[in-house]
């Protein structure tokens, strides 16, 4: 597996790298073949210690994205729990794929058993052309932390969301 590892205002030390490198490299017994991973850790600027280190893991298996973050006070906490997440969410993915295997259509289904996750409401909209300016302040408006517009630069839909930072992100479709 090809593994980048990326700090984000710090320096990543020998230690720290071989620590993650150990840590993600158990992962591939769970989910062998894993085309290639990132790590990000961010050390945030805060004046309380707590929650002063971000760890963002994201493996990509056969084009599945398995993603956690985790933040901490120590960075090997950090690690060991962003792991901990992604480690979890392997197993989820492997039980999906052996569902898969058996046919089953999927786990978001209307008539699921008790305990699966369902679809509990759909909503249909016109999606408008709009800048991503425009599209943050309808969203503002609105109150959510979402909104769903096509773009006027490109005519691509486009996905602007809140981060947990209160500053926004922006997804944009490809198609694949």
């Amino acid at each position: 597996m090809e593994l980048r590892i990326v700090g984000k205002n710090m320096d990543i030390s020998q230690e720290i790298c071989s620590y993650v490198e150990d840590k993600v490299a158990r992962l591939d017994r769970h989910l062998p073949n894993i085309d290639h991973g990132l790590v990000e850790i961010t050390q945030e600027v805060v004046k309380s210690s707590l929650n002063k280190y971000v760890v963002q893991l994201t493996l990509v298996h056969s084009g599945a994205v398995l993603r956690g973050e985790e933040r901490s006070s120590d960075i090997h906490a950090a690690i060991n729990s962003a792991v901990d997440v992604v480690d979890r969410r392997i197993e989820r993915y492997k039980g999906k794929l052996y569902e898969k295997g058996k046919k089953r259509t999927s786990s978001l289904v209307a008539d699921s058993e008790p305990g699966e996750k369902r679809i509990v409401r759909e909503k249909r909209f016109v999606v408008e052309k709009m800048s991503s300016i425009q599209a943050a302040e309808r969203m503002e408006m609105l109150g959510h932390d979402f909104f769903l517009f096509l773009s006027e630069e490109d005519g691509r839909f486009s996905l602007l969301y809140r981060r947990q930072d209160d500053d926004y992100g922006l997804i944009e479709a490809e198609v694949g």
